[in-house]
């Protein structure tokens, strides 16, 4: 009884914290790129990347949090114009195969000794280095609050105040995505995705159009790698490959063209991990798997399931078919 409830505990635990949500907020970003637009974008972790570099290294040189903030999205902004300007024309795998090579020349540039004073090197920045210009802001007092059996400390390093952003950030990306997919732009976007020769033939812009999704999905990312970072540290390869792969199965497993399928697919992704090395690691003996084997385990049956998911239902757990038309 013992460890059901504190797999209960973990389980809500994890489907609260800031890294969760980090990913929803960066699956947002792809959903608008490949789920509403037909963009084979294999790069998100490099908007992640610029967004959270962005943001630290400008408090480390001494700026304060709005103009911090302000600079990483320009960051994301700049990224995605010469990502995009001479890239966009391409389709399919040639996009997908640039896109992943721009994201790991920005990991690699960052992980440059030369660079070691700004940007840390390949250990990253500290998080105390950064962080402070966030922790002022927080209304909430002094001490610790259980809410939901959780108790944190309001303001610091594992805090509701984190949270409490990152979640706040969540809901309002998700009330943009739905506005925007309802709106003309919406409709051009989804006219991309289906057939880009027909949207051109009605005077669109097609580039233009591809251009501004692959900038609001990239700015999306860059929250992601923000909130990423501030309850931890920043790390180059924290926002590498993997993190990309991750990004699209949460995506393909909530469902792409929904508003809340990357919200339910990082949720899902991270609680069914959780899960499964925790009943790994009770029920299973030591001597059969360890820990280190119980992760690689729990790695192996999230990507069987993922090949069960797009084999019988490719939409997604929340998906319509009728979305899947793509022009890739």
């Amino acid at each position: 009884m013992e460890f059901w409830t504190g797999l209960l505990q973990s389980i809500l635990q994890t489907a609260l914290s800031p890294t969760t949500a980090a990913f929803v907020l960066a699956a947002i970003g792809l959903n608008v790129h490949f789920g509403f637009t037909g963009l084979m974008n294999m790069g998100q972790a490099g908007f992640m990347l610029v967004g959270a570099y962005g943001f630290g290294v400008s408090v480390v040189l001494g700026a304060g949090f709005w103009t911090a903030m302000l600079i990483a999205i320009l960051a994301a902004v700049l990224f995605a114009l010469i990502l995009g300007i001479p890239t966009l024309k391409l389709r399919g795998d040639y996009l997908a195969i640039v896109t992943i090579s721009a994201a790991e020349i920005i990991r690699m540039v960052v992980k440059l000794a030369a660079l070691q004073d700004v940007t840390g090197g390949p250990t990253g920045i500290p998080g105390q280095k950064y962080r402070h210009v966030f922790t002022e802001l927080s209304p909430l007092p002094e001490g610790k609050t259980t809410i939901l059996g959780l108790t944190y400390a309001n303001t610091g390093v594992d805090d509701w105040w984190t949270r409490l952003v990152a979640w706040g950030l969540v809901a309002v990306f998700i009330l943009i995505t739905w506005a925007l997919v309802r709106s003309p732009w919406g409709r051009v976007l989804k006219g991309i995705r289906e057939d880009e020769d027909a949207v051109r033939s009605l005077g669109k812009s097609s580039f233009s159009y591809k251009l501004q999704a692959l900038i609001l999905g990239g700015v999306m990312g860059a929250f992601g790698g923000i909130v990423m970072a501030l309850p931890a540290a920043m790390q180059p390869d924290s926002m590498g490959r993997p993190t990309t792969f991750n990004l699209w199965m949460i995506m393909l497993l909530g469902g792409a063209a929904t508003i809340f399928g990357p919200l339910l697919g990082s949720i899902l992704f991270f609680v069914i991990r959780l899960v499964l090395t925790s009943l790994a690691g009770e029920f299973v003996p030591a001597s059969v798997l360890s820990a280190q084997q119980t992760e690689q385990l729990a790695w192996i049956l999230i990507g069987i399931s993922l090949i069960l998911l797009v084999v019988f239902r490719p939409q997604g757990i929340l998906g319509n078919k009728k979305e899947l038309s793509f022009n890739v």
